[in-house]
């Protein structure tokens, strides 16, 4: 694997310096009393925080929650500072303000290995989906943004932590590398040679497992892993090895099939074709479906296709041991979307005996995005242990396993070896 060329915590001395860190601690809310329900990315960030903290800097750390375009998950991030405080055993600040004057002020106030959590980064216009995509601002172009004018000033390093966020070109993740010495964090690094190792450098034979209902993410990384040779095998399950079916001219039934058209998924019938004329020998698709009947699991065979009132919301027996033996004998597994609706008990089953699979195998494995995240931990015991890597990153993983420049990586390579301040 060829080195990756940006600098590292290890590069810089901290100590007394201000540093602003920018991490991903985006979380998912209970839609009642909109606590935060899941501290994975809370947990994952510790480590660098920690670490600047223990070496003397001024720490101000930079974050998001939610989006303008889901306003419930929109709040103020007084609780992750409360959480990152809890798991720290020392005191995060906090205060309400991005980048005014009091956020200024407090950013001056700091001490030696003190840190203060600003305000949300998506109150601010100009950290926001929607302006990103509208405006399409160079990082150079960003230097006059509220949030790097008024911050930048004041900090002599830049620290960026969150590669779950590396796909959003906004000025907290790409704009200080242009002003500021800048490295990647800890789980930056750690999440970055562990993609960068599943694309260049995998040990052979290298398996696939793309599933999930999100097919356009399994479709972009199939492209990419297969024309470039990365993939010596693709196991196609959940949505993704149901269109598979269709693309080899197999009636599935009406039910099935209008879920597929309603949902303008019938979009990936001609890619899967294409994919399945140049590489048909690298595919193992689904030989079973599951689906329910009167309250109950129920397993049909391809051969039985089309059965015209089901959907089908897992893989079948056959289907799994057929995935289990390939897995064995992998050098290296990444997964993306589990296998089918492991939510519902009765569907649960593929998705449980496949990644457990995975997590007994001896190959290195990496398991990514949301779903497959929390799949792992639900149904496999101390799935932190047992996976090789566990990637916090969802849409920044599939883009960066697709061959596309990330943003953030772009700009943290044109800051290496920045002289510092």
């Amino acid at each position: 694997m060829r080195e990756i060329l940006i600098n590292t915590l290890d590069d810089f001395n901290f100590h007394d310096k201000t540093v602003i860190l920018r991490i991903d601690i985006n979380s998912p809310l209970d839609p009642k009393t909109k606590k935060i329900a899941n501290e994975n990315r809370i947990n994952q960030s510790i480590p660098t925080i920690r670490e600047l903290m223990e070496k003397g800097s001024k720490l101000a750390i930079l974050a998001h929650q939610g989006d303008t375009l889901d306003y419930h998950n929109l709040i103020s991030m007084a609780e992750h500072a409360e959480k990152l405080s809890e798991k720290l055993g020392k005191p995060v600040k906090y205060i309400d303000d991005v980048a005014g004057p009091a956020a200024q002020e407090m950013v001056k106030s700091l001490k030696p290995g003190e840190a203060v959590l600003l305000g949300n980064v998506r109150y601010l216009t100009e950290e926001v989906s929607t302006f990103e995509n509208a405006v399409k601002l160079e990082a150079h172009e960003m230097l006059n943004t509220y949030i790097v004018r008024n911050l930048a000033p004041l900090a002599d390093y830049y620290v960026n932590d969150a590669f779950s966020a590396a796909h959003r070109n906004s000025p907290s993740m790409v704009a200080f590398e242009e002003l500021l010495p800048t490295a990647a964090g800890r789980l930056l690094f750690k999440e970055l040679s562990a993609l960068t190792k599943v694309m260049e450098s995998p040990e052979k034979p290298a398996v696939f497992v793309l599933g999930g209902l999100k097919i356009s993410d399994a479709f972009g990384m199939m492209k990419q892993v297969l024309e470039n040779g990365t993939a010596d095998k693709i196991l196609t399950c959940g949505v993704t090895g149901i269109v598979m079916q269709m693309a080899m001219g197999r009636s599935v039934g009406k039910q099935q099939e209008k879920f597929i058209f309603d949902r303008s998924l019938d979009a990936f019938i001609e890619p899967a074709k294409d994919y399945l004329a140049r590489f048909g020998d690298r595919f193992l698709n689904p030989v079973d479906f599951a689906y329910e009947k009167d309250g109950k699991r129920v397993e049909c065979s391809i051969n039985e296709l089309p059965i015209d009132n089901a959907l089908f919301l897992d893989v079948g027996e056959k289907t799994i041991e057929l995935y289990k033996g390939e897995i064995m004998k992998a050098g290296t597994i990444f997964i993306n979307g589990p296998a089918g609706a492991y939510e519902n008990p009765l569907f649960e089953k593929g998705t449980r005996e496949i990644w457990n699979a995975i997590a007994e195998a001896p190959g290195y494995s990496v398991i990514g995005g949301g779903d497959s995240v929390s799949a792992a931990q639900k149904l496999v015991e101390n799935a932190n242990e047992k996976f090789g890597y566990i990637c916090t990153a969802g849409g920044a993983m599939v883009r960066f396993l697709s061959g596309k420049e990330l943003p953030l990586i772009k700009a943290l390579k044109k800051a290496y070896r920045k002289v510092e301040k």
